[in-house]
């Protein structure tokens, strides 16, 4: 996958130790994902990508999840963009191949 992907999800919380904020990402989405994750992933299924949120541009590691991934949303992002639990989120996310690289 050396394209950007754009999708759309809804902002949700998980409660665990500390409260954390995902968007899960689309199963066609995942699909290509799933494509590239056995090179792009350093460790547990993590997969190290580039994404943008309104203005905001980040970097994070999408999280396996039931066949599928997660997307974290940070504090950093949530809040410039003014993202609210429940909102719906247009996202433009990249697998960061140079990232997953390095940690090979």
């Amino acid at each position: 996958m050396s394209d950007a992907v754009d999708f759309e999800g809804e902002l949700f919380e998980w409660r665990g130790p500390s409260p954390f904020h995902f968007i899960a990402v689309p199963d066609d989405e995942a699909d290509l994902i799933r494509q590239v994750a056995a090179l792009a992933s350093y460790g547990w299924g993590v997969i190290p990508v580039s994404a943008r949120i309104g203005r905001t541009t980040f970097t994070t590691s999408l999280f396996p999840k039931d066949g599928g991934y997660l997307l974290p949303v940070k504090d950093a992002v949530r809040r410039p963009e003014r993202l609210a639990l429940g909102d719906s989120v247009r996202v433009r996310m990249e697998v960061d191949m140079t990232r997953a690289r390095r940690r090979h």
